[in-house]
């Protein structure tokens, strides 16, 4: 590279067309609606188990922050799967 783009990879955002704006808008809307998600049901999660009468071994030795960040990122794993499936389902039914 020489320097003289200075976007990423030569790309910049005006230079793409609708589609693909629409599946980057797409993968970056699930992902984000997966993140949220994935880590209140962790959270949520968490905080049953210490509520339990009687908490299991797992409660009591897992880091409910570590816990909370391992469902943010299967959330974010199965937001951005969901928008690819979405969109290459949307591209089927239009041809």
């Amino acid at each position: 590279m020489d320097g003289s783009n200075p976007y990423l990879l030569g790309f910049s955002p005006l230079s793409m067309d609708i589609k693909t704006k629409r599946f980057a808008l797409m993968i970056l809307a699930c992902s984000a609606s997966g993140v949220i998600l994935g880590g209140t049901a962790s959270w949520a999660d968490s905080s049953q188990c210490f509520q339990a009468k009687v908490p299991t071994s797992e409660c009591v030795t897992q880091d409910p922050l570590m816990k909370t960040i391992e469902g943010m990122s299967f959330g974010l794993l199965a937001g951005a799967g969901a928008a690819i499936g979405a969109t290459f389902q949307i591209k089927r039914q239009e041809d």
